[in-house]
């Protein structure tokens, strides 16, 4: 069998193919003299890439995951993410105190010593970090050079050292791959152990790992790190030509731009709102014991100080608001005519986080009623405003906001529940039913070290984390006035008619683009519920 390779420009400049040298060293002797009948390296060389580019779709491609495409080699902030989402504060300083001593001893030993302060102890069902944190990480840190070279290839096997749990659903939701060779974690009574399951990869052939998928008179080649041994064994047991990168190489790479993601990043959860590389975790540490002081500052002058009071107090902590309002959305009609009203008026807003209708009674100083479906008891109880809980029962959610909306002005946001990129989910259309009097307002949020929201964890430290942030940015924007004409009553526009309008207004507002995904495909994907029990805490 021949080798074929593939016309792509970056992999002359990313891949080499290591010809056999005349002083061959013992790692590499092992495999000539173990496969020498079907194992060797070659050269690369732009033209015969050129020749063979087109083949690609039949190409099956075994690759390293952390070697081939991620542009860092350090493991340290994946493992924290895990740790912190796991356990919080205290697991996570443990794994920092230890990673020196992680470092000094290195290889799989401290490998090991990671997976066993991040795992040890954690339900089974609560290790979905893979699917619902860890792929923003990923996509963050993967090299466009590596990933064009994978995304070509017909058929795909991804080889990690990480335990499958934690790359799994990222490699086969955003990469494609066809198969996962990784670890497994130990589970005991429903318990993470700490420690993963032995990888035997000696003959261990395409064959087994893809079953019948493996495409007919396919080519196999390979790609993994220089210092990966038991990966370049598993490699060359498949594979004729096997690519090594080397870690100058990679510190080359460009970031995969978001416009070139395998599919668009919509959900993810966790609180880090940044990579926890080891310095940036140091100053996390750093600043937790000014964050706790500083949100509690913000919590009791936004509860008990009025707005013209608050506001530049929450400025001069670091909390920058910015707030604009479109003329006709002011609180006085165009003819003049007195701002009382037989009904009040209806703020229909994006959800970014639980304070989104907070910072509306803010922005337009007036005394609001918000209606939502994720509200702690905890945080129901403290507001500043008035809020009332929805059943998710159309009538009587119905009948309730109209008895609201007959005693004074409602905050409602139509998502269900929050999105942190910048997309807007389906909103829901009971709100366009129940007046005409309707102001779209555009939130966005912007957080720096910690995200105010939660798909699995507890709800009523939302507000806690948003506030611990060092400088978190809330920018409102109180648009127009819908026209009658584009209402439900006075326009005769049906209810979802009305609701895509306001939902188009808003992501025009703010740049994002619109979905029909719902709260419950969020949790579904995030939490692998329909966020109804979750919601509650």
């Amino acid at each position: 069998m021949s080798a074929k390779l593939f016309s792509l420009e970056a992999l002359s400049s990313s891949f080499k193919v290591l010809s056999k040298p005349k002083s061959t060293s013992s790692l590499q002797y092992k495999f000539s003299k173990s496969h020498a009948t079907h194992f060797k390296f070659q050269k690369y060389n732009s033209s015969l890439a050129y020749q063979l580019g087109g083949l690609m779709s039949n190409t099956v491609l075994f690759f390293q995951f952390e070697g081939t495409l991620l542009k860092s080699s350090s493991l340290f902030p994946y493992f924290m993410l895990v740790a912190f989402e796991a356990s919080g504060f205290l697991r996570a300083l443990t794994l920092f105190l230890l990673y020196p001593f992680v470092c000094l001893v290195g290889g799989e030993l401290g490998l090991n010593i990671m997976v066993f302060i991040c795992f040890f102890g954690i339900r089974k069902e609560k290790m979905r970090i893979g699917n619902s944190v860890l792929p923003k990480f990923f996509l963050e840190d993967v090299g466009i050079e590596g990933f064009d070279v994978v995304m070509k290839c017909g058929k795909k096997v991804a080889v990690s050292d990480l335990p499958r749990v934690m790359v799994e659903g990222f490699l086969k939701d955003y990469v494609g791959v066809d198969a996962v060779v990784a670890r497994e974690l130990r589970v005991v009574g429903g318990y993470c152990v700490g420690l993963m399951e032995e990888m035997n990869t000696k003959g261990l052939e395409s064959s087994q790992i893809l079953g019948d998928g493996k495409p007919s008179n396919s080519q196999t080649i390979g790609i993994c790190c220089h210092n990966k041994f038991l990966h370049q064994q598993l490699l060359s047991q498949n594979c004729k030509n096997v690519f090594l990168v080397s870690e100058a190489e990679k510190r080359n790479w460009k970031s995969l731009p978001r416009e070139k993601y395998p599919k668009p990043l919509i959900f993810h959860d966790g609180r880090l709102a940044f990579r926890p590389t080891p310095i940036a975790t140091l100053a996390m540490f750093m600043w937790l014991p000014v964050g706790f002081c500083i949100y509690f500052i913000r919590f009791i002058v936004g509860m008990f100080l009025p707005h013209c009071l608050c506001n530049p107090i929450l400025a001069f902590t670091g909390t920058i608001t910015t707030v604009s309002v479109q003329p006709s959305s002011s609180n006085t009609s165009a003819n003049g005519e007195d701002q009382v009203k037989p009904r009040g008026r209806l703020y229909v807003c994006n959800h970014r986080t639980l304070l989104d209708p907070l910072y509306v009674q803010v922005a337009t100083d007036k005394s609001l009623t918000a209606v939502t479906y994720s509200l702690s008891k905890i945080n129901e109880i403290i507001a500043p405003m008035k809020t009332i809980r929805l059943t998710r029962d159309r009538e009587k959610d119905r009948n309730q906001m109209d008895k609201l909306l007959s005693q004074g002005d409602l905050v409602v946001c139509p998502e269900g529940t929050t999105c942190r990129e910048p997309f807007l989910l389906r909103f829901s259309p009971l709100f366009a039913e129940l007046t005409d009097d309707i102001v779209p307002v555009a939130i966005d949020v912007q957080a720096d070290m910690f995200y105010g929201t939660t798909a699995s964890g507890f709800k009523f430290l939302d507000p806690i984390f948003h506030f611990m942030n060092p400088n978190p940015v809330y920018t409102i924007r109180i648009l127009e006035k819908l026209q009658p004409s584009d209402t439900c009553m006075f326009g005769g526009k049906s209810r979802f008619e009305v609701a895509n309008l306001v939902q188009n207004e808003i992501g025009k507002a703010l740049g994002f683009k619109c979905t029909s995904l719902t709260r419950k495909d969020k949790y579904m994907i995030l939490a692998g519920n329909d966020g109804i029990m979750k919601e509650s805490r």
